[in-house]
């Protein structure tokens, strides 16, 4: 995955003054955006760009080139620059980002800009993934989902979808498709589509959150609208195709959030949810539908459930069908709906993965090791170059071990913790090995996996009486595989496989590990150290013991042309594989062989009767007894299934051999099931994994033996066939092996090996010498080599070569060097050994050879041409021998004298010439025109060799030469052989060319004493040769010294058998077949023309040695190869293989007549056609054979034998050729005249010629007889090839199409069934025609009124129209929607979940002609299927038997009356109801479609018409037209999505064939209703009345017309009496009903099996996503030929339109509300507001006025809110069309349910309001108010809801609510909730009225807002609110009285009083010493003493 973050940007102000600007990348030619910015110089997007590629296509060359665009401007080059990004960087560090600052961009003439750009960029591999053949077996077994509750399993009746069909039962280790599964998916990449609908949400958590839920699939992501409240409605779907691979895409997640907008980004989540699409493609159907996912926090798992998300979800593939969701019952909200995801799971568990340690981990070689030596002197000798870890991935999350340095051998000793649900939904843990520390780069080493699935078991398959047990394994090794090749940190070309995405090729280590689940829960996934008792508790499971592992390879055939000498190579961990050091050297090579060439196609190596063997010694622990165990339960596993196909071949259930076989299956099974299973003999090394299984699998054997017991074979032969696949699929699923296999996609066979193995204890070695079939016989061996110099042969010059060396020549080998292994001893001296081999040179089993030789000249320059000093050379100028001393050799004979050459580029004379390059003056090219500069010139002589066929062959020589032994003394000279240099090839005759020469020397070995163990397995280590040079210490190991060979002992076994190979059967043009049987292979004779060749050839393989006991040959036959070829004059095309088993006779007398037996072709894993053979392996003993002559010999091939050659009878093939249909253009040129060619076996016949094909495309004779020959049994017969051939002018006649009719068994009839067969169609065409058409008419709608309907509460009268949505509705079980459609009688009608077609009822509407469609040519593209269609045909056939006496008189023929081939004129309605699930083509996820109907060359449809914003429209349209059939006779029924600007895209289309709908004798082309309606709304439409149907029908049927009374009340039909009464059992209230006469006609059509008043569900495609469904519409077609009159009136299915309403909701008061603020002194209070709105119309908000200061919650308004809304009454939902957002051009149209949502607010100045509570009600569903506050409670809410209880949303009671729709009118108390700790409490009470008025209602009492003019219906007055509810800072001393005096005024007289006291008694302290004073002094007295006058002056004076 290639990122590019496209960060920020600058644009120079002079350069654009405020642009627009958006940001596009490309990379390779894949273009991506961003968004618009807008107004911005500096523009900041971050926004990432992604882009899925192949990170192995990326170099260091790769770039991404960014432009930056002026959005704004309209001119062409409206960009500022662009710039190249290299990809360099990130393609060396992947996962890492890469900065880029800054970039100048540049324009067109690379200038720069003066535009910036910076960019990261990063680069993201794959994550690694297990292989997909495994894992694809392994998910099998997994349940889809897992539910609270599941059902246990019920043995005796199992549901449909788990049972066991024909041969799914699958081999040990596999598990049966998952229902709904069509076939096997290949793993290449392939189209798919994933659906994810999401429906709505419920107890999502939060106060007063606006949720939107966010959808990531892989990684694509998309949101959903935002809602309000805590249940929010969605509706939408959201779809993403991909073309991947099945094994990538399966991993990948689904992922939906709910999150709340309105919070900040790091709070907003509030759940997740995440599921495999693999496991959603493996759901039933493929699809999950109306499932309740659990939501869940991801950082805490333990803090429950966060609320639930109702979706549904589909995973389509090519060819796979969309569920139909009106099947599946919508009231599926109980708990066993609900998914629960891993992380919060109804049983939380702990998987406790214990890592202990690991062995033979890879390192570096020796070379690379000691490289680092030098360069760093702190490596010791003993440390390793490797650093690993273990990572362990589970369920999303990844943890890593320690790294423990430089050891191969690590011990980490932790323990990885994981929390996970019981059963996880995560079946795989994945296990990396890692090199490197975090600090560096990290190198994978390999990869394993454990599956929780295999070791486990939920306990279902035995019935419950097993409780089952949690994951377990261990303490046991995993290994681990993965890159074929030597650990090296470099680039590793096969890293992938270590990274687990494919199998790996070697082994690469294993690793110790233990897992164990805890019910002990921990929250997130923890790594800890293993306490120390723990680690040696492991120690009794790792005690090992010695094992031995012999090989013989009996041959190797079917291989390649391989020039180089081949050697094969047996290892067992590290043991035996030659690159690996930490072993010891075993014998674990064969000796290197060269390749014969076999006579036909392939080479084989020459082993004969000298077979190479390997041995190898092991240490491993001992799992014996598992390994018993499995094999015991897969012997009982074949062995059931081999009873279980005999019983299916029983082909009658009255047969009596059913009891004999299932006796036989009885009494087997029961033998097995009752035999104990192996045991460890060790109890103490048993695993808990191990007991586990075994007490499994003992309890699952006792019940199957006791259910096998109960049976009896007097049950039917299908019951007893369902209970023994239903015992094979249980003992299948406990044998189970983890076996890993390689992926068989587009692979290459290099060699077909047949091999013995042996692997067991050293101390059991002694059975398998039992067991050897030979002799066995033990040598060292080595080369001796010379090379000539100066003409004598010598070691002088033979360096870089040693003298005594290996095969190679590259390992010094001396004799006298050699040293005897431990325990064995030398036999006898030093031997050479005759190379056998060599007899077999390029000519063996060649029956021509072409000679050659080239005659050389040279001159020099101005003179003649000489003889060359060497004359005569070979083609690369080495010399050769005249071609006169060239003699003829032994058994060989010249067919021709020399000749020179000619037919190539040279001269008249055969030379070409050259000029002479030194050094050895050979020229390098050659010329075929003379020229003076040329020195030399040559020509090629040729002369043919022919084998003599009288003479004794090659082969027989060579089988004289194998009877010798070493003991034979052979002379020394005559066993060189030679090579012109060293390494060619070498050959026995020494040439004039020959430089170097060299012969074989052996030496026997023969153990010292017999021991306890066979000797073989005793050849551990070297023999001891040392090397002379550092070159060779490379080879020095010496394995290969040790070539075993194995020569059997001769015993009768050794003699010559024969095969016979009959009839061939195979699906190709010009085909020929390679049959290969070990060395030896034959080519059938090639058929030139067909499509299914027909051989009749039978091939004799003569004279073949096989090796060894005859009885285990018949036990394990070799294979026979059959390979199918396309002849091509350039080269044979490959077209499939297949491997047969044949069938082996060792007594003659007792031979058996071989059956011929159906085999699949494959071509990897797809398959390609069928091969018809039988194949038998006959031994010949005493030259039996000869009394038993080979089959007939015809035209130069052996024929098939008679005794199984089929038997043939005399049969009639009665064809209907109807006509040509959609012929398409052949080499540019139309077809015109075409004819058709019918061929079966080898009779044929062709057709009249279609004069003109545009006029009428029918055939002018449509009956044709042909009698063929066809076996009796009819899985040989031979199928029926058509051919259309266009006759053009001047005589050329190409075929244009052909199809091939395979299964004919649907053909066959009995001729004399009925006595007068007809072929008329339904409603028959008369011969004349009407003239003219009456105008055309529309069907009347119909109303009335409902009367009233007393309700429990209230009586209202509701007005109810009654329209065709009403049938619809009724139909589909929606009563709400229907009204009193049904109460009143009226008709349903029919709705089919599928193509009309699709129905088999009515067999494809094929009834009276097939259509057949024409091919041409050969697939080019493999993932196309299907070769391109040409045409079609319409046909039928029947075959039955003739009678081969001429006297008996034939059968009637089957096609006699037909219906006239001439066009007709037909009147067509198209009734389009709605579509759904449609292909998102919008930027916001959805389409705006609308219909375009193309009818021949008439268009219909209407663009304007478009429905926007959505992927269900309701469309409600009827189109009619006028059509000629069968020209226009496909009605193509298109969607297109509207566009403004850009081209409408298709979103996908539809094909109807009329002609099948008008010539079907199941009236297909206009439906019956239920009743017959002579007006009202189901007024009848057909042109005939029911009475004339009925006429036409017994007619075609050929059965006694019906009697009808005239009242109509009484009829006869078909020798059975009806009444009217039984079909009418209840009355209609309508009085629409016609004659009793055509309705009791009606009746009796009804019981014929007719198309009924249907609704026909049709799938949409699209040509560019070939088979992924685009999306389905339901519709019907009306066609109604001109000839029979006119038709009914139409319907009329116009969508229902909306009603307005107005609601009115008063507010009058609130009480007990929560208060959120304190006052100066403490007291709680809130300032509280209602808010009010209509779910959908939040922008239509309204609110009360303020309650300030609220004390106690009360609060008093009297407010009135007004609301309108568009509301479907038979709906019950509201119509809302407003635009998404500002820039939309169209307004959307969704339905919501009518639901008023009240909440209950804070109001505060200078901080957000505080939210109180809230209360959402359903209009049609309000609970019943409270008449008293207090009798507000949350269970007042949840009664009758879904959500009584808080655990689940699921639990319903009867519901106790009120419709406002009904009862108009509803005042009282409701509560408002907020969520506390995940719980509802009450936070308010709001008494409110509520009134629904229609928009005339209210027109005639308006009432305004709030208490707004006009403030009436009714008046609301002000509040009467207290005193103290006022804004404080408008009334400032109000707020002192209110809030101060009021509240505290005693107190502040009292304070003021106690401060004038204290105030008093202050002054009264301050003054008191100053009066005290003065009263102790007086001083007042004194004064007036002193001042007081005398006598005298007392004395008043005289005036």
């Amino acid at each position: 995955m290639l990122r590019l973050v496209i960060v920020s940007a600058h644009i120079p102000p002079e350069y654009a003054d405020s642009p627009d600007t958006c940001v596009t990348a490309t990379f390779k030619d894949v273009t991506r955006s961003t968004r618009v910015i807008q107004k911005d110089q500096d523009p900041i997007w971050n926004e990432t760009l992604v882009w899925y590629v192949d990170v192995s296509t990326l170099d260091s060359s790769s770039y991404a080139v960014v432009q930056l665009q002026d959005w704004s401007s309209d001119d062409e080059d409206s960009s500022f620059g662009s710039v190249s990004v290299p990809l360099a960087g990130v393609v060396a560090r992947p996962n890492s980002i890469i900065t880029m600052k800054k970039m100048a961009l540049r324009d067109r003439q690379h200038k720069a800009t003066g535009c910036l750009i910076s960019i990261k960029a990063s680069l993201t591999p794959p994550e690694p993934k297990p292989p997909q053949s495994r894992k694809a077996a392994l998910k099998k077994l997994l349940p889809v989902w897992c539910p609270v509750s599941t059902k246990d399993y019920v043995e005796e009746e199992l549901p449909e979808s788990q049972k066991v069909k024909g041969d799914s039962a699958l081999p040990p280790g596999e598990s049966s498709a998952p229902p709904g599964a069509k076939k096997p998916l290949s793993d290449k990449k392939q189209f798919f589509q994933v659906r994810v609908f999401i429906i709505e949400a419920r107890q999502l958590q939060g106060n007063n959150i606006r949720p939107v839920v966010k959808v990531v699939i892989a990684s694509h992501v998309f949101r959903t609208r935002i809602k309000f409240g805590n249940t929010p409605f969605y509706n939408e779907m959201f779809v993403q195709n991909f073309q991947e691979m099945p094994s990538q895409l399966f991993e990948e997640f689904i992922t939906i959030q709910a999150l709340n907008s309105k919070a900040m980004r790091a709070d907003s989540l509030i759940g997740v949810f995440k599921i495999e699409i693999g496991k959603v493609y493996e759901a039933p159907g493929h699809v999950l539908y109306s499932k309740w996912l659990s939501l869940y926090d991801p950082d805490n798992l333990n803090a429950g459930l966060k609320g639930y998300v109702k979706v549904n979800l589909c995973v389509l593939g090519a060819g796979d069908h969309a569920p139909d969701a009106n099947k599946i019952k919508e009231d599926q909200d109980g708990e066993d709906n609900v998914l629960k995801s891993a992380g919060v799971p109804s049983r939380m568990a702990t998987l406790q993965l214990s890592i202990y340690q690991a062995e033979d981990i890879p390192q570096m070689d020796k070379d690379v090791v000691n490289y680092f030596r030098k360069k760093d002197e702190e490596l010791n000798d003993g440390d390793d170059l490797v650093d690993p870890s273990v990572e362990v991935n589970f369920a999303g999350k990844s943890i890593r071990t320690r790294v423990v340095f430089g050891s191969a051998n690590p011990a980490w000793n932790q323990m990885v913790s994981f929390p996970t649900q019981m059963p996880s939904m995560c079946d795989l843990i994945k296990i990396t090995i890692l090199d490197g520390d975090e600090y560096s780069n990290t190198v994978i080493i390999g990869t394993t996996f454990l599956s929780l699935s295999q070791i486990s078991f939920s306990g279902s398959e035995t019935d419950g009486n097993v409780s089952g047990f949690l994951p377990c394994f261990g303490p046991s090794f995993l290994p681990i595989y993965g890159s074929p090749r030597e650990y090296i940190n470099v680039q590793d070309p096969y890293e992938e496989l270590n990274c687990g995405t494919e199998e790996g090729a070697a082994y690469r280590g294993r690793i110790l590990v233990e897992l164990n689940t805890s019910m002990e829960v921990v929250a997130n996934p923890t790594i800890g150290d293993i306490p120390e008792e723990t680690v040696n508790r492991i120690e009794r499971f790792m005690s090992r013991h010695r094992y031995g592992l012999c090989a013989v390879f009996y041959s190797a055939t079917m291989m390649d042309d391989i020039k180089e000498l081949i050697q094969f190579e047996v290892s067992i961990g590290n043991y035996g594989n030659k690159s690996d050091g930490t072993c010891k050297p075993f014998a674990s090579t064969t000796q290197y062989s060269q390749a014969v060439y076999d006579g036909n196609c392939y080479y084989y190596l020459p082993w004969y009767d000298t077979k190479p063997m390997v041995a190898i010694t092991s240490f491993w622990e001992d799992v014996s007894y598992r390994i018993s165990c499995l094999n015991a339960m897969e012997f009982m596993y074949k062995n059931l299934k081999k009873n279980l196909d005999s019983l299916k071949a029983v082909s009658s259930p009255k047969d009596p051999n059913v009891g004999v076989v299932w006796k036989t299956l009885q009494k087997e099974l029961l033998e097995d099931s009752k035999k104990p299973l192996p045991t460890s003999d060790n109890p103490a090394t048993a695993t808990p994994l191990d007991q586990q299984l075994t007490k499994l699998r003992t309890r699952l054997l006792q019940q199957i033996s006791k259910s096998a017991e109960r049976t009896n074979s007097r049950n039917p032969l299908k019951k007893l066939i369902v209970k023994a696949e239903n015992w094979l699929h249980k003992i299948a699923s406990v044998t189970r092996e983890r076996l890993l296999s390689s992926k068989e996609e587009d692979f290459v066979i290099p060699a077909l090996l047949r091999v013995r193995m042996w692997l067991g204890r050293l101390t059991d070695s002694p059975e398998f010498m039992g067991c050897c079939e030979g002799r066995i016989f033990v040598y060292a061996e080595t080369y001796e080599n010379q090379k000539k110099a100066r003409g004598i042969w010598g070691t002088r010059d033979l360096k870089p070569h040693p003298s005594f060396s290996d095969i190679a020549g590259d390992v010094r080998l001396s004799k006298d060097k050699f040293q005897e292994p431990k325990g064995w001893k030398w036999d006898g001296d030093w031997t050479i050994e005759p190379q056998r081999r060599l007899l077999l040179d390029i000519e063996t089993n060649h029956s021509e050879v072409l000679e050659e030789v080239f005659e050389n000249q040279t001159r020099q320059p101005q003179r003649e041409w000489r003889p060359a000093p060497i004359t005569y050379t070979d083609v690369s100028g080495s010399p050769a021998p005249r071609k006169e001393e060239i003699v003829c050799p032994p058994g060989w004979h010249f067919e021709e004298g020399w000749k020179v050459e000619v037919n190539r580029a040279v001269d008249d004379a055969g030379w070409e010439y050259g000029v002479g390059i030194p050094p050895n003056d050979i020229p390098r090219t050659w010329h075929a025109a003379e020229k003076t500069y040329h020195t030399h010139r040559r020509r090629r002589w040729l002369r043919k060799r022919s084998r003599d066929i009288q003479v004794e062959t090659q082969e027989q020589k060579m089988a004289s030469f194998l009877r010798l032994h070493s003991e034979v003394k052979i002379s020394g000279e005559d066993c060189w052989e030679y090579a012109p240099l060293y390494g060619w090839k070498f050959h026995l005759q020494r040439r004039p060319s020959d430089v170097f020469r060299r012969r074989c020397w052996h030496r026997k070995l023969i153990p010292v004493i017999a021991g306890r163990v066979a000797p073989i397995f005793l050849l551990e280590g070297s023999l001891g040769v040392e090397a002379d040079s550092l070159e060779k210490t490379k080879g020095m190991s010496g394995e290969k010294k040790e070539g075993e060979a194995k020569e059997p002992e001769r015993t009768s076994s050794q003699n010559l058998l024969k095969m016979n190979t009959p009839l061939l059967f195979c699906i190709f043009r010009n085909p020929f077949a390679h049959v290969s049987f070990l060395h030896m292979s034959q080519r059938t004779k090639t058929l030139t023309g067909t499509l299914h060749p027909c051989w009749d050839q039978t091939l004799i393989f003569e004279k073949i040695l096989i090796y060894g006991d005859p009885w285990t040959v018949e036990q394990n036959p070799p294979l026979v190869a059959v390979e199918m070829y396309d002849s091509d004059p350039v080269a044979d095309l490959f077209m499939g293989r297949c491997f047969c088993t044949p069938t082996v006779c060792l007594d003659l007398q007792q031979r058996k007549v071989a059956r011929l037996s159906t085999h699949p072709a494959t071509d990897g894993q797809k398959a390609v056609g069928r091969l018809l053979a039988a194949f038998e392996l006959l031994l010949d003993k005493d030259e039996a054979l000869a009394t038993h002559p080979p089959p007939a010999w015809k035209d130069g091939v052996f024929t098939i034998p008679k005794t199984i050659r089929p038997v043939l009878k005399l049969m009639a093939i009665e064809i209907l050729a109807w006509g040509l249909r959609n012929m398409k253009t052949f080499n540019l040129l139309a077809v015109s005249s075409p004819s058709l060619t019918a061929e079966c076996g080898e009779e044929s016949i062709e057709t009249p010629i279609i004069a003109d094909i545009h006029e009428n495309p029918n055939f002018s004779i449509n009956i044709f007889l042909m009698h063929v020959y066809l076996p009796v049994d009819e899985d040989y017969a031979p199928p029926i090839e058509l051919k259309v051939v266009d006759h053009r002018e001047f005589g050329y006649k190409p075929v244009v199409g052909q199809a091939t009719i395979r299964a004919l068994h649907q053909y066959f009839c009995d001729p004399w069934e009925e006595r007068k067969p007809h072929t008329l169609p339904f409603r028959a065409i008369s011969k004349g025609k009407i003239k003219g058409r009456t105008s055309k008419t529309t069907s009347k709608l119909w109303f009335w009124k409902m009367g009233k309907k007393e309700q429990e509460d209230a009586a209202a009268e509701e007005e109810e129209e009654i329209d065709w949505w009403s049938k619809y509705y009724a139909t589909v079980g929606d009563l709400s929607k229907s009204g009193h459609y049904l109460d009143k009688g009226y008709d349903t009608i029919k709705i089919y979940s599928c193509e009309l077609e699709e129905m088999p009822e009515f067999r494809g509407l094929q009834d009276f002609c097939q259509t057949f469609r024409l091919y041409r040519g050969k697939v080019k593209d493999e993932s196309i299927e299907d070769p391109m269609v040409g045409g079609e045909f319409k046909g039928l056939f029947r075959i039955y038997p003739l009678p081969e006496d001429p006297n008996v008189p034939p059968p009637p023929r089957q096609f006699q009356e037909l219906p006239e081939s001439l066009p007709q004129e037909c009147l067509v309605r198209i009734y389009i109801v709605r579509a759904y699930e449609l292909q998102p083509k919008d930027r916001n996820g959805l389409c705006d479609p609308y219909i375009w109907i193309k009818l021949g060359k008439k268009r219909l449809g209407d663009r304007d018409a478009y429905i926007p914003n959505t992927l269900n429209p309701v469309f409600g349209r009827m189109y009619e037209a006028m059509c000629t059939i069968p020209q226009e006779k496909d009605l193509i029924i298109s969607l297109y999505d509207f566009d403004v600007l850009s081209p409408d895209e298709i979103i996908g289309d539809t094909t109807i064939d009329l002609e099948n709908r008008v010539f079907s004798r199941f009236g297909a082309n206009c439906g019956l209703p239920q009743s017959y309606c002579a007006s009202g709304p189901s007024q009848w439409r057909d042109q005939l009345t029911p009475s004339k149907l009925l006429e036409h029908f017994v007619r075609i049927k050929n059965i006694p017309m019906p009697e009808i009374s005239e009242d109509g009340n009484k009829a006869t039909f078909m020798d059975r009496t009806f009444q009217l009464s039984d079909f009418e059992t209840k009355k209609p209230s309508h009085d629409y009903l016609g004659a009793p006469k055509e309705r009791m006609a009606l009746h009796l059509l009804h019981s014929c099996g007719l198309v009924p008043e249907h609704l026909e569900t049709r799938s949409l495609y699209n040509n560019a996503l070939p088979g992924i469904e685009q999306g389905k519409v339901q519709m019907w077609v009306d066609v109604f030929p001109e000839t029979l009159g006119e038709p009914g009136p139409a319907f009329n299915i116009t969508p229902r339109k909306p009603k307005l309403y107005e609601l009115r909701c008063i507010i009058w008061n609130t009480m007990d509300v929560d208060l959120e603020d304190t006052n100066i002194f403490g007291d709680r209070m809130s300032d509280i507001y209602v808010k009010g709105w209509l779910d959908g119309l939040e922008e239509d908000k309204q609110k009360t006025d303020v309650h300030y200061r609220s004390l106690a919650g009360e609060g008093n308004f009297n407010w009135r809110f007004v609301f309108t809304m568009e509301y479907l009454p038979m709906e019950q939902v509201c119509v809302l069309t407003k635009k998404q957002h500002f820039w939309s051009l169209d307004e959307t149209m969704q339905k919501v349910p009518p639901k008023l949502i009240i909440q209950i607010w804070d109001n505060d100045k200078f901080s957000a309001d505080d939210f109180l509570g809230v209360l959402e009600l359903n209009l049609t569903s309000i609970p019943r108010p409270g008449k008293r506050p207090r009798d507000c409670t949350v269970k007042m809410l949840l009664e009758g809801s879904r959500d009584t209880r808080d655990t689940s949303p699921f639990h319903r009671k009867k519901p106790k609510r009120i419709s406002l729709f009904v009862q108009k009118n509803l005042r009282g108390w409701w509560p408002c909730i907020v969520f506390e700790d995940d719980k509802r409490r009450v936070s308010g009470k709001v008494e409110m009225s509520l009134e629904l008025l229609t928009d005339k209602e209210a027109a005639e009492r308006p009432a305004g807002k709030g208490r707004e003019e006009p403030n009436m219906n009714p008046v609301l007055k002000p509040p009467e609110r207290p005193e103290t509810s006022f804004l404080w800072f408008t009334a400032p001393m109000k707020s002192v009285k209110y809030v101060v005096w009021q509240k505290s005024k005693w107190k502040i007289i009292m304070f003021f009083c106690i401060l004038l006291l204290l105030l008093l008694f202050a002054a009264f302290i301050y003054s008191a010493p100053g009066y005290l004073a003065m009263k102790l002094i007086n001083p007042m007295k004194s004064t007036i003493k002193m001042t007081a006058p005398s006598k005298k002056e007392s004395t008043p004076r005289p005036k």
